[in-house]
């Protein structure tokens, strides 16, 4: 009996034992989950944070966006309120400046029509601003653009100076040491009456060969200035009169070089219209400068028909 008490109490001992190894084992299973559970929620809890300071970062940016954007925007409308003021300021000089009628076909024109030596119609109902489309070099200075059509416009202001100083140059000769030449049947009217009301000579058609500079023809002549109507076909005129020395005024096309010439009146000279409004003006002022005790013919002796002439577009 004793034996067996003993046995019985040596298997408690063992089973006690056994139970302490497994509590121990358990203990220590579960300490070692509870610290890879607080890993993992450490890990959670880390990325959690990134997220919220990456959406953070996000909600900084996006907020600055917005805020430049308005400031943009704020930029925009202050600028669009400063152009709006400009373009009021603009509509009221607008509103101020004249309209302009057919004045607009020329450059420079002076408001007070006295300063001109005929109305700025008359100039526009001769086609003496009309030039050619073609413009050399030396008459660029005189024009003051190109119509849509390739046709120059000469500055009208200009040419009415330019005709008054020619008229200024032309008085300091007496009428029977000047000449005209003019071979364009255009201005043969205007020429003769120029010619017959001042007494100078003129030569229309053709210029005779060396009248200027052969002694030995019985019709040589000895002018002091030489008038030619345009300097390519009044060319012999022009050659002469620079061989030997003599003064030329020219009136010169946009087409024209003014090579040899002294004294340039620039103006349409292809037109009869255009070369009777420049003779008779050349008459009017050189009668009133030599005070000549003759009366200016009017201008429809030099231009046909001048009345019912419309103004050139």
């Amino acid at each position: 009996m004793r034996s067996l008490y003993i046995i019985k109490k040596m298997a408690k001992k063992k089973d006690e034992s056994i139970v302490e190894k497994v509590k121990d084992a358990a203990e220590s299973i579960v300490e070692e989950i509870s610290d890879k559970v607080k890993e993992v929620v450490q890990d959670i809890k880390e990325k959690v944070e990134e997220v919220v300071e990456g959406e953070k970062e996000i909600n900084k940016k996006s907020a600055k966006k917005t805020e430049d954007k308005e400031e943009k925007t704020e930029k925009k409308k202050s600028k669009l309120e400063e152009l709006k003021e400009k373009a009021k300021a603009l509509e009221k000089k607008v509103t101020e400046v004249k309209k302009l009628d057919i004045k607009g076909e020329v450059r420079g024109e002076k408001e007070d029509k006295k300063d001109l030596l005929v109305p700025i119609e008359d100039y526009l109902k001769a086609s003496i601003h009309l030039g050619t489309r073609v413009i050399t070099p030396h008459m660029k200075g005189y024009v003051y653009r190109r119509r849509a059509d390739g046709l120059a416009v000469f500055n009208t202001e200009l040419l009415d100076k330019k005709i008054m100083e020619g008229a200024e140059y032309l008085a300091k000769f007496s009428p029977e040491k000047i000449i005209v030449v003019c071979k364009r049947e255009a201005g043969w009217k205007a020429v003769n009456k120029f010619s017959e009301t001042l007494g100078i000579k003129a030569f229309n058609k053709k210029y005779p060969a060396g009248i200027m500079t052969n002694v030995n023809l019985d019709n040589f002549i000895e002018p002091e200035l030489v008038i030619i109507c345009d300097p390519w076909l009044n060319k012999n005129a022009l050659d002469d009169a620079n061989r030997i020395g003599i003064p030329v005024l020219g009136l010169c096309d946009t087409n024209n070089y003014t090579f040899g010439i002294n004294q340039i009146i620039p103006g349409n000279n292809k037109s009869a219209k255009s070369l009777g409004m420049i003779l008779y003006l050349l008459t009017k002022l050189y009668i009133e400068k030599r005070k000549l005790k003759i009366d200016a013919p009017p201008i429809q002796e030099f231009i046909d028909d001048w009345d019912n002439l419309q103004p050139a577009k």
